[in-house]
């Protein structure tokens, strides 16, 4: 009976664990038209956008990049602004969402 009670134990505690080491979070960043073409990387999900995607998440105390892709302005609540502020002549900025793991 004890050991089982121990292996129950210990399985709730690396269950715990591993839920703790799962964290993400996703990042919304303004995707500007750049020289270096990392903006076509990111929004399409290209590998190329890896080393962009993945220096952002430690620069924000996160392992690694799980995903990045372009988002709609539709997808995004409240944080960023109206369609006519964000835009300039034809063309409106993009999105680009990152999701970070720790």
């Amino acid at each position: 009976m004890r050991s089982l009670f121990t292996v129950t134990v210990v399985a709730s505690l690396l269950a715990g664990l591993s839920a703790a080491q799962a964290e993400k979070r996703i990042f919304i960043l303004n995707n500007n038209p750049d020289a270096y073409g990392i903006d076509r990387c990111l929004a399409s999900g290209e590998r190329c956008g890896n080393a962009m995607a993945t220096a952002l998440c430690k620069q924000h105390d996160f392992k690694q990049a799980v995903s990045f892709r372009k988002v709609d302005r539709d997808d995004i609540t409240g944080a960023v602004p109206a369609k006519g502020t964000a835009c300039r002549g034809a063309s409106c900025d993009d999105f680009v969402a990152i999701e970070c793991t720790r």
